[in-house]
């Protein structure tokens, strides 16, 4: 008699439509490698230039894991919206399931006609517990391979690592010159000192319009916090943070001429680190490349180093379907 193999699923896979916002939100909230930029509120702020198609995996009926995702074309893409956008799980989540889900998830995406997967995975600064289990997946089951690696600089704030010592003179600069930090200050009288710090130096722009900030600014006033600096009652120079469990993340950071010579940043980053963070387990100075992330900008991130930064990276995977 001749056997015939059935490949039985081990999970429904349901696109995200708004209808299932409470659950997502719901799901983020107690998982353990999300931060607050996977809360819809937040990933829905730019739907307009983003053709969502965020799944919610099922196993026997229940809610499992979340994937943060578009697309373009035939291309399926998790999530190019975001800073990263990997696979979210809670504490349930295990490697064999993780597994399966991705060959299940290849299938899905198949079935859908797509042709390629773009897969920011989440660094691990971010996981509250060990969260690499999708990697092992992605090179094993879907046989990815790295697409592009960024590299960021963070801080390993409570081991208090000496500054550079021209940072520290600029520090006793700030001081003897009475630059004060305020912490909540208003993000719009920062947005100019930014705009202009990043065209002249970059000849680029902030990634966020001011009004899209203010926006996620009053959905996450938790997380999204603005420091600024000022001499003689003007803004010389502010770091806009996001806020998640254990990282403080610098997603803006610039000052004028003034600010600069005259050690805003360290100001407001001794503020940050030793004052308002000292119990947070990383600082997050962001990436310092150009050129689709292949050339560092040495300046800058020479800059991060300064502050006792090292480097951690951020990847993406590609796979064909």
């Amino acid at each position: 008699e001749k056997w015939v193999s059935i490949n039985v699923c081990m999970f429904e896979i349901k696109r995200y439509t708004p209808h299932d916002k409470a659950a997502w939100d719901e799901y983020v909230s107690k998982a353990r490698n999300a931060t607050f930029l996977f809360y819809r509120n937040y990933m829905d702020y730019h739907s307009d230039r983003f053709h969502d198609y965020s799944l919610m995996f099922y196993k026997n009926g229940k809610l499992h894991s979340l994937l943060p995702a578009h697309c373009s074309d035939d291309v399926f893409c998790s999530h190019f919206g975001l800073t990263y956008g990997g696979l979210i799980m809670d504490r349930h989540v295990t490697a064999v399931e993780t597994c399966h889900l991705f060959e299940e998830l290849g299938d899905y995406l198949r079935l859908k006609g797509f042709k390629r997967v773009l897969y920011k995975a989440i660094p691990w600064i971010y996981h509250q517990v060990p969260s690499e289990e999708d990697l092992y997946a992605l090179f094993w089951k879907c046989g990815a391979k790295l697409y592009t690696r960024n590299i960021g600089t963070t801080i390993f704030i409570q081991q208090h690592l000496k500054w550079r010592r021209n940072h520290l003179r600029q520090l006793k600069k700030a001081r003897l010159n009475g630059i004060s930090v305020q912490r909540g200050a208003d993000i719009a009288e920062f947005w100019p000192v930014l705009e202009e710090h990043l065209h002249q130096r970059y000849q680029s722009k902030p990634v966020h319009t001011l009004a899209e900030m203010q926006l996620l600014q009053s959905n996450f006033p938790k997380n999204i916090i603005q420091y600024n600096a000022y001499k003689d009652s003007h803004i010389v120079g502010g770091v806009t943070i996001y806020l998640s469990q254990q990282v403080v993340h610098a997603q803006y950071s610039s000052g004028n001429d003034e600010g600069m010579a005259s050690g805003a940043m360290e100001i407001i980053y001794d503020k940050i680190m030793c004052e308002d963070y000292p119990d947070y387990a990383y600082l997050d100075l962001g990436s310092s490349t150009e050129q689709g992330c292949s050339v560092i900008n040495e300046g800058l991130i020479g800059f991060k180093e300064g502050f006792g930064g090292r480097a951690v990276v951020y990847d993406t995977y590609e796979w064909g379907l």
